[in-house]
Order: structure tokens, then C-alpha cells, then sequence
């Protein structure tokens, strides 16, 4: 599990493999990652944008920006919490994911909440230090 907290705001990723959707032969690497977003703040805020940097093991980035998350803009109040599951495809065994939310409060403050780097590697994977 991974986790970061930015202004009161708690954001954990657990990433898992998506054997039955991957296909190493044909160079398909499938994760799902399951986050949840919790508002330990004292106001309620709602998550209005995502950003994902995505890195291959190959060093190749892929940039992901839009509106909300699944299709859904969550508003949390505090001590709210706010679960959902995604995934990423990659043409490599392996690579790392991390960006943030925008999120606004009720009284109109826009501000960004990080999501944490977590790294993504297929099972039985050798893993080479840099």
C-alpha cells in the first residue's frame, strides 16, 4: 500500500497485476489499482480533476488529464472516505505511476492533492537497480 497526505487529504493506492488481461508474448502488461481517498480535513471538498504521469520501464511517459475520476466528481465531507478501482496497460513488464487531484472546497479554494508513486512490476520479474 502506498499513501500520501496533502492538507488533510489521505490517498492510498494498493496496485495488483492483471494476469488474465495480460499478454507478456504480445508485449501487455495489465494493473488495476484500487485508491481511497479520505477526508480527515474540516471541510468538504470535491475532487474536480485527475493527473497521471505514467513511466514505462523503457523510460516512455504517458500523460493522463481529465475531469473527475470514473466518470464521477466525489464530494467528501469530513471523515468521508471515497473508493475506486482503475487500471493502466503498459507495453513493458514494469514502470511507476503518481500524480494528484484537483480538488476545490466548498468555499470556492482550488487546491492539488498528491497521489503517491507506486510502482507497477509484473510477477517473477527480475528486478535491476539503477
Amino acid at each position: 500500500m502506498y499513501r500520501a497526505v496533502t492538507r488533510d487529504i489521505e490517498v492510498s493506492v494498493e496496485p495488483y497485476y492483471l494476469e488474465e488481461q495480460s499478454d507478456p508474448e504480445d508485449s501487455r502488461y495489465v494493473w488495476g489499482y484500487r485508491i481511497v481517498i479520505a477526508n480527515h480535513s474540516t471541510r468538504p471538498v470535491r475532487l474536480m480533476q485527475r493527473y497521471w504521469h505514467i513511466t514505462d520501464q523503457n523510460g516512455q511517459v504517458d500523460e493522463v488529464h481529465g475531469p473527475g475520476v470514473i466518470g464521477e466528481q466525489p464530494r467528501l465531507r469530513p471523515g468521508d472516505t471515497y473508493e475506486y478501482s482503475s487500471g493502466c496497460p503498459l507495453d513493458t513488464p514494469s514502470g511507476m505511476m503518481f500524480g494528484h487531484y484537483q480538488m476545490e472546497a466548498d468555499d470556492g479554494e482550488v487546491f492539488e492533492v498528491a497521489i503517491p508513486a507506486f510502482s507497477l512490476d509484473a510477477p517473477g520479474m527480475v528486478r535491476v537497480l539503477n
